[in-house]
């Protein structure tokens, strides 16, 4: 049995995000102690692990609650937390590759003034001849 504040360190998740999480059902109701501290179990950390990853895929609350809803409802639900899984997931794919995409045009920047740098350094007492405009580098007047 852990704490709140083991479950905390553990899982990165604040005390109050962790009451929180019990209060709206994200969690269901934690054990406690004869003093009334909560006491969360080996299975309640895994549970709040799992969480972390679908919050960090950009799930909302809402479809969390939903999730652990169908998970409280038993195996008659297993198709459809499947396919809220398969649909969190195609949405997890497309922002990782509008992310590649913006990670490109970074590079491409990234290598552009470098090469500008380049440039500077072989020139170096040209002064301020150059101004930068998006992928050209224009002589100033």
């Amino acid at each position: 049995m852990h704490t709140i504040g083991e479950v905390a360190r553990r899982t990165g998740l604040s005390a109050h995000t962790l009451r929180w999480y019990e209060r709206i059902g994200l969690l269901t109701p934690v054990g406690r102690a004869h003093t009334g501290q909560r006491r969360f179990t080996e299975r309640d950390i895994s549970w709040l692990e799992f969480l972390g990853h679908l919050r960090l895929t950009g799930m909302p609350v809402a479809g969390m609650r939903r999730y652990a809803e169908l998970v409280r409802a038993g195996r008659a639900t297993v198709e459809e937390r499947r396919l809220m899984l398969e649909e969190q997931r195609a949405r997890v794919r497309e922002h990782i590759a509008e992310l590649q995409a913006a990670l490109l045009v970074l590079d491409h920047k990234i290598e552009r003034y470098a090469e500008i740098a380049c440039e500077l350094e072989q020139e170096p007492d040209a002064g301020p001849q150059h101004t930068i405009e998006p992928d050209t580098i224009k002589e100033s007047a």
